[in-house]
């Protein structure tokens, strides 16, 4: 039963918001205040610069690295690209050089480029070398009713094509408008994968007559959470939600608003996500299974016209984030870097910044920041990975977009 309608004509929203941001300054909003202190801006890190690999990508989303040193790259509009010779080095290429394969592989799902959502993460089974298997999550459907999905499909390297694939898992219910896929995808050291679900949307879009972003509060839906499936995309018997009623089974946590950014610490096994708030709030936690990480009821957000989202920044039952960062810097992929280029950044967390066009690293000291510092890298950074090789390397999401590595000088 199709349950989405807007609260409002968007014209008339729009021309509300346009009032009400012309009121902010008399009006005299002011950010949330809790236990967390926020960052704003920081220091520019010294001695590294940017190396492009290769060019020529269009909003590439996600990357994933072959056996052999090429990668497959996602782009937003549908296409999976390959690219050869991606680490330096593996001589996929007689010269050496990356190379961009002219020929998108084949084979993808049908996915709706709209806003924010299009093709999205990717990441290659645990066994790829044995059994060539990619998954792949993507916005599907129309502009006025779409999900997250996720896809596996076998890499037909020969034929440049995707074989056999099929649809593991469908967010249960569809939303409207373009915004909020979450779509982060994490193996984790037991074969199960972790995927994030964004809460839907913005105001005015509605679920069930009220706000949409409410439902990741509500563990009945998939809105605002993270699941954690089999690697055939079923909910593991022993997930935090799957007995209790009403609960969907794959949710793994919830109280989140955009996960963008989803990584694990080889060495203490912390799981750890970013994710956009609205106006200012963005956020690193820390994942445990079974937690409540508090959006929207608890945030340190603003509304993007203007007041407060909630009047509490704690509550019981409720996680605090790690990372608060005000203004907004619109995070994006995330890793923990454990390279040789940087020994200094060792075990610190690197995070993608949209909205700046920059790289944070941020250090902590168990639970709580020691040090922060950003890269500019003058372009929107939708993705961040370290290499096979240790390399720290980073997509941009342009219309000429690039695969770049991250080196000392």
């Amino acid at each position: 039963m199709q349950r989405i309608r807007h609260l409002q004509a968007p014209g008339r929203a729009r021309a509300a918001a346009i009032w009400l941001l012309a009121l902010i300054p008399a009006i005299g909003f002011t950010q949330p205040a809790g236990p967390i202190e926020p960052t704003g801006d920081v220091p520019e890190a010294e001695g590294w610069r940017t190396a492009t690999v290769v060019a020529g990508l269009r909003h590439p989303w996600g990357i994933a690295w072959l056996p052999d040193g090429s990668a497959l790259v996602t782009e937003r509009a549908g296409r999976l690209r390959l690219i050869h010779n991606a680490v330096a080095g593996a001589g996929s290429t007689p010269d050496g050089k990356a190379e961009l394969d002219p020929t998108p592989i084949r084979g993808t799902p049908k996915v709706c480029a709209c806003g924010q959502g299009g093709l999205l993460d990717i990441s290659l089974h645990p066994d790829f070398a044995d059994n060539q298997l990619v998954y792949l999550t993507f916005a599907e459907g129309t502009e006025d009713a779409n999900r997250t999905a996720l896809a596996r499909g076998r890499l037909d390297l020969d034929n440049k094509r995707l074989q056999d694939l099929e649809i593991l898992f469908r967010n249960a219910d569809e939303k409207s408008g373009g915004q909020h896929f979450g779509s982060r995808l994490l193996w984790l050291p037991d074969g199960t994968l972790l995927m994030s679900i964004g809460d839907g949307g913005n105001p005015p879009l509605a679920f069930d007559g009220e706000n949409i972003r409410n439902q990741a509060q509500n563990p009945g839906t998939h809105f605002g959470s993270v699941l954690r499936l089999n690697a055939d995309g079923s909910p593991p018997a022993d997930n935090p939600f799957a007995d209790q009623a009403g609960a969907k089974p794959e949710i793994y946590s919830i109280g989140h608003r955009n996960i963008q950014g989803l990584t694990r610490d080889p060495n203490s096994g912390h799981v750890w996500v970013n994710e956009h708030g609205a106006r200012g709030g963005d956020e690193i936690n820390l994942i445990q299974a079974g937690n409540n990480y508090g959006w929207p009821e608890v945030t340190y957000s603003m509304e993007y016209w203007g007041p407060r989202i909630s009047d509490k920044t704690q509550a019981p039952g409720m996680t605090q984030p790690t990372v608060v960062w005000t203004p907004s810097i619109a995070p994006s992929g995330m890793t923990v870097y454990t390279g040789h280029d940087f020994p200094a950044w060792q075990g610190d967390l690197i995070s993608g910044a949209l909205a700046f066009k920059q790289l944070r690293r941020t250090q902590l000291d168990g639970r709580r920041v020691a040090n922060e510092e950003k890269l500019s890298i003058g372009q929107r950074v939708r993705d961040v990975r370290q290499g096979p090789d240790g390399g720290l390397y980073i997509l941009t999401d342009e219309p000429d977009g690039a695969l770049m590595r991250i080196v000392p000088i």
